[in-house]
């Protein structure tokens, strides 16, 4: 069987097949440049083939050398068809080196006819038969080497350094798929020519006695590109098919978001819209129409923008957007959003309009309803009779109303940002800015007062009173609050804060009344006491001999009873004392055993015992000592007053002082008659009173000074009989808190 030609025309069956296919290619897109690259390789495959068949099949030297030199015009051939394809198919970026492999080869063609018979051989002198592969096949016997035959290994060196230099740049930097083809292609080509170039330089110096087999590895080289050119076809199918399914999924996506898709070719002058497009805008645009029609269907008011924005698009390279209104048959007024590119020949001129438009009419509806309420909220806040004003998610003011700006006589821009903080007092400054950070953190409401300037340059004092605001999904956005000018109540709560000191006073200097026969006795027994140990130290130095012990003892007893004396004019004039209220740490152990020694006469008189139960470690409070002297002076004559119809020997006083939850809680606790069931906090309003001759004030006016010291005072009823006041502070040290 002759092996040999069955071989070689199935090689270059496959090659004509090929090439055919892709030729194909290559005819329905002109710019596949590769496809035609390859073509040109399988044509210089197949006159290679034919070549070779030719040496082979040659009778004498002379046709042995013209088949030769015929196969140096296919090398040529299948050499630029693969720098081609080399060339496009991978986006080659050397040039020089490409133009270096091709003008090697040429000069190879050239040195081909004009050095020899060939380039191999400068003179074929005699040839030989033998049997290949079954076949007698045309060897070379006598022939004369052609001392230019180094330019075929060279051109095919350069050639292999400009695939090889190609591939190994596409592997090392490409993506996958990229190195996958620098390694087939590039791979099969340098291997293929460096084998084909082996064996010919060895038939042609006659070290090994076969007939020239290029082409076999030139086959192997067109079928390594077809490989790869037929993954190209195959992805091109399947990009086509994902563009299929892409541009129905785009379809089913434009219909479903109500998108009108629309194209302009601006030559022919249609427009073309999609089906939403024609269901949106009905009869007018059924079949296409032209731009004037289009235009003459928009609302006169958006004719010249609409254009304006058409022609700068065609024009210039900016895109074409714009927003309009368009008339439907019904006369209905349809708002759209509309975009798109122009696209241009290879002179520049615009050929085609497509984009996409959208209906907006429902955005544009809730946009003027959003400007109606957003005028309707700017009319109410300027007319309101309070500043109101907001604040972003940073904190930084963006509205404040007319009647903030007519109090500060500022510009909007002035108070934006920060630039409200300008007029605030600069005592109130820290702790205004302070609250509203706090506030801002916790996202909770703030109510504050703080000094705002006026317009005249007067401080005034607000009371501001601020709200997070929220979106319907529960964004925070802000806050909103309104301020309103309280310097009038401040100068009412001032002249209330004079009168209640005033009226306090005069409760104590009425109290001191009730106990002036008390406090006169303890002046009288220490000035009686002085008075008497005066007198004896008189007689004891008239003596001749005066004993000095004993008048150092009643000089002693003498300054004790002066001090004694004087501690209960201090604690007279103290209460008499008419001042602002002076908060300071005070212990009420040491308050009570005060108020118990100005009231010890009293109590002797009346018969009542006192008995003291005071915790110990009590933390101290912060109080106004005199103050609280009289809530204590007031709540233990109040006792006393209970117990005054109760046998002489049923009259006890109870004073406990401990600590409760985070308070010192004084109690003062009697086995009077009780008090009416129900009244327990009645007792407390001004002017109700349970005595008769009293004007019920003197409770009143103990719980209001217990309220300012922070604390609160309270009564319950004792059974069986008996009431217990109880006053409770806030302890300074809640490090011992039970």
């Amino acid at each position: 069987m002759n092996w040999l030609t069955l071989i070689w025309a199935v090689g270059m069956g496959a090659c004509l097949t090929l090439g055919l296919m892709h030729l194909s290619i290559w005819c329905r897109t002109t710019r596949a440049w590769a496809q035609l690259s390859y073509v040109i390789a399988t044509l210089g495959i197949m006159c290679m083939a034919a070549s070779e068949m030719g040496i082979i099949k040659a009778q004498t030297p002379e046709g042995f050398a013209g088949a030769a030199r015929l196969a140096h015009v296919a090398t040529g051939l299948f050499t630029f068809g693969c720098v081609a394809f080399v060339h496009h198919y991978f986006k080659t970026d050397r040039p020089w080196l490409m133009f270096t492999a091709l003008g090697a080869r040429l000069l190879a063609v050239l040195l081909n006819f004009t050095t020899g018979s060939s380039l191999h051989f400068r003179s074929v002198e005699s040839i030989q038969q033998s049997t290949f592969w079954g076949e007698q096949v045309t060897l070379v016997d006598q022939a004369v080497l052609n001392p230019w035959m180094p330019f075929g290994p060279l051109a095919s060196f350069l050639f292999m350094v400009y695939v090889a230099d190609t591939s190994i740049r596409h592997f090392r930097h490409g993506p996958p798929e990229s190195r996958r083809r620098a390694l087939v292609v590039g791979g099969a080509l340098v291997l293929f020519v460096c084998l084909a170039s082996v064996q010919v330089a060895l038939v042609a110096l006659q070290v090994l006695r076969a007939p020239f087999l290029f082409s076999l590895p030139f086959m192997a080289m067109v079928m390594a590109m077809g490989y790869e050119l037929s993954h190209e076809v195959l992805r091109a199918a399947r990009t086509a098919q994902e563009l299929r399914q892409y541009q129905e999924r785009l379809t089913l996506a434009a219909s479903s978001a109500r998108l009108v898709l629309w194209e302009w070719d601006i030559r022919a002058d249609r427009i073309w819209l999609s089906e939403t497009g024609r269901a949106i805008f009905a009869s007018g645009l059924q079949t296409g129409c032209t731009i004037q029609q289009f235009e003459d269907m928009l609302h006169p008011e958006d004719r010249p923008h609409v254009h304006a924005a058409l022609q700068s698009a065609i024009h210039s390279t900016d895109p074409y957007a714009s927003e309009y209104r368009m008339l439907r048959p019904d006369g209905a007024a349809r708002w759209l959003a509309a975009s798109g590119r122009v696209e241009r020949d290879a002179q520049g001129r615009a050929t085609l309009l497509r984009g996409v438009a959208i209906d907006v009419t429902a955005r544009k509806e809730a946009e003027d309803a959003v400007r109606d309420s957003e005028t309707r909220f700017r009319n109410m806040a300027d007319n309101a009779p309070v500043m109101i004003w907001m604040a972003d998610t940073e904190k930084h003011c963006t509205f404040v109303n007319k009647g903030w700006l007519d109090f500060t006589s500022r510009t909007p821009e002035q108070e934006m940002g920060h630039g409200w903080l300008d007029n605030v007092h600069p005592s109130d400054l820290d702790r205004c800015q302070q609250a509203f950070a706090t506030a801002f953190e916790k996202r909770e409401p703030f109510l504050m007062e703080y000094r705002l300037r006026r317009h005249d340059g007067q401080y005034r004092w607000l009371l501001d009173n601020g709200v997070p605001r929220f979106a319907t999904e529960g964004q925070f956005l802000g806050y909103i609050g309104s301020a309103l000018d309280v310097s009038a109540l401040k100068l009412a709560e001032a002249e209330t804060s004079r009168q209640r000191h005033e009226l306090a006073h005069l409760s104590r200097v009425a109290t001191l009344g009730e106990l002036s026969g008390s406090l006169a006795h303890e002046l009288n027994q220490p000035l009686a006491i002085v008075l008497s140990n005066a007198q004896a130290a008189q007689r004891l130095l008239a003596q001749p001999q005066p004993d000095l012990a004993e008048v150092r003892e009643i000089l002693n007893d003498i300054v004790s009873e002066d001090r004694r004396a004087g501690e209960v004019i201090k604690r007279l004039r103290a209460l008499l004392k008419h001042g602002e209220a002076n908060l300071q740490p005070l212990s009420l152990e040491q308050v009570t055993g005060e108020v118990l020694a100005l009231m010890r006469s009293d109590l002797i008189d009346r018969g009542v015992a006192v008995e003291r139960a005071f915790d110990r470690g009590m933390p101290a409070v912060s109080g106004d000592s005199v103050q609280l002297q009289q809530v204590l002076l007031n709540l233990m004559l109040n006792a006393c007053d209970a117990m005054a119809h109760n046998a002489p020997h049923e009259r006890p006083l109870r004073v406990a002082v401990q600590q409760v939850h985070g308070f010192v809680r004084l109690s003062v606790q009697d086995r009077g008659c009780g008090l009416p069931e129900g009244e327990t906090e009645r007792i407390f309003d001004p002017f109700f009173t349970t005595k008769r001759e009293g004007l019920g004030m003197g409770l009143a006016i103990c719980r209001s000074i217990a309220t300012a010291h922070g604390g609160r005072l309270t009564a319950e009823t004792r059974t069986p009989s008996g009431t217990t006041f109880h006053l409770e502070l806030p302890a300074l040290d809640t490090h011992d808190e039970s």
